[in-house]
């Protein structure tokens, strides 16, 4: 796997890399109104402290085992996102992107998420749905759009919206690139050698040919490659 990412560092943002179609990631369009204290759990480089207005005051949250060990990160605390160390209604504002496959009990991260926002304040998150094992082991789960309306209501929190985070055709073609270039990158080196101009022939026209077949056909919501959500403390 580290000769798969080698290789993909070169054709980082160009439909030659495996996971082109996902397109950059991009911060919640609420977060550009948001004043006052915003938590970032599994904050990892940072990146959503520069899409804060002016004035709103970040504080970066990682765990040791995943942020630090396999990422580098330096955030401003270290610690569960299952027992956040913060007194009740501290935040206007949590973000929590593609960090809920990673922990044990993600219901019991719903709940804190909850019991650490403000009255009337929203938090957004995103998690994968058809994505494959990665950073194991630390990868224990995946949920369906009634999973999280389940443990958010358990929660005591309000579903303001839920939508796929990519077409379905564009997550089916990130499968089929994923499992190509997993599936060559997994053997001997030679053999990764061997297959490196047919892999790339074949993501190049995966990725292009689902990408314009995207902008014409209809969404399927029941095939995504993950979901983004938006709750609120009532």
């Amino acid at each position: 796997m580290s000769r798969l990412r080698s290789l993909a560092r070169h054709v980082a943002r160009t439909p030659l890399h495996p996971q082109w179609l996902l397109g950059r990631r991009r911060a919640p369009e609420g977060l550009k109104g948001i004043a006052g204290k915003v938590l970032d759990i599994g904050a990892g480089d940072r990146w959503i402290e520069a899409e804060l207005p002016a004035g709103a005051r970040y504080v970066s949250l990682d765990y040791p085992s995943t942020g630090r060990d396999l990422y580098g990160a330096r955030p401003e605390v270290f610690a569960d996102a299952a027992a956040l160390p913060f007194p009740d209604g501290t935040f206007d504002a949590v973000v929590c992107l593609e960090v809920l496959e990673h922990v044990p009990d993600p219901a019991r991260v719903l709940h804190e998420v909850g019991r650490v926002l403000k009255p009337g304040a929203r938090a957004w998150l995103s998690m994968p749905f058809l994505y494959p094992l990665h950073d194991a082991p630390f990868d224990f789960q995946r949920y369906t759009e009634h999973g999280i309306r389940r443990d958010a209501r358990a929660a005591g929190l309000e579903v303001v919206s839920l939508a796929p985070g990519l077409h379905a055709l564009r997550s089916a073609g990130l499968l089929v690139n994923l499992a190509l270039a997993g599936g060559a990158a997994s053997g001997p080196a030679w053999r990764t050698a061997l297959l490196a101009i047919p892999v790339a022939v074949a993501v190049l026209s995966v990725n292009l040919g689902c990408f314009l077949l995207s902008l014409a056909w209809p969404d399927w919501p029941a095939l995504t490659a993950g979901h983004a959500f938006e709750l609120r403390r009532p």
